[in-house]
């Protein structure tokens, strides 16, 4: 999807003369879930927008990427570079990240701040298996979780044991869904939807959302990360 780019502009041009491009796919009239995320650089006046598109069976339909540059003068359009083979997209996120987070819940569950310092693992065995390993540890609590889970890729797709799908994507990007939203509910379990982005060599920000059995948005988690 994201190997063509669909338009390119200025925010805020006129474009009510434009035709939609042919064999475009809009997402569905009624769908379960549209989450945006959206993270800034820290090098440069740019942004990046990602928008998860759930059909109405719970199942990831759209991607939608947007990366945005702020200015008076007279703008290059950015680029997403996709001259990286689909199936070596995962090659800069492998390796050690250390990196700290914030997360806000909402006033549902009580509106807290909790703060963490994390270091995140990912890696490739011989036999071509991903290997992730996420440990965070709690500000003033001392209290560590981990998280463990391996999982295969195939093209730009990592599929995670346990129904974890991220999405390689061009620029340094990936997003993050279950597989099967509609299974997570009738098993009364949450789940969640990431963005990540590298928006410099070695150094990366993550946002991931998380919501409960009802698709009520109930945190927000913020990462910041340099690899070691």
């Amino acid at each position: 999807m994201l190997e063509t780019v669909l338009r390119q502009g200025v925010l805020g041009e006129d474009d009510t003369e434009e035709e939609s491009p042919k064999n475009l796919k809009l997402p569905s009239r009624q769908p379960s879930i549209v989450c945006e995320n959206c993270l800034y650089s820290k090098e440069k006046d740019r942004r990046a927008r990602a928008f998860h598109i759930m059909d109405p069976k719970g199942v990831l339909e759209m991607l939608l990427i947007f990366v945005e540059d702020r200015g008076d003068d007279v703008l290059l359009h950015p680029s997403l570079d996709s001259a990286m083979e689909s199936n070596e997209r995962i090659i800069p996120f492998l390796g050690n990240w250390k990196g700290h987070s914030i997360t806000k819940r909402s006033g549902v569950y009580g509106a807290t701040v909790d703060e963490a310092d994390t270091v995140a693992l990912l890696e490739m065995d011989d036999r071509g298996h991903l290997i992730q390993d996420i440990n965070s540890t709690s500000s003033g609590r001392d209290v560590t979780t981990n998280v463990h889970w391996t999982g295969t890729l195939s093209d730009n797709l990592v599929t995670f044991d346990g129904g974890y799908q991220m999405t390689l994507l061009p620029g340094g990007m990936y997003v993050g869904c279950p597989c099967d939203i509609a299974k997570n509910v009738a098993e009364s379990k949450s789940f969640h939807l990431e963005f990540c982005w590298l928006d410099s060599p070695g150094k990366r920000q993550r946002l991931i959302r998380t919501y409960d059995v009802d698709g009520l948005a109930v945190s927000s988690t913020y990462f910041s990360e340099v690899k070691l």
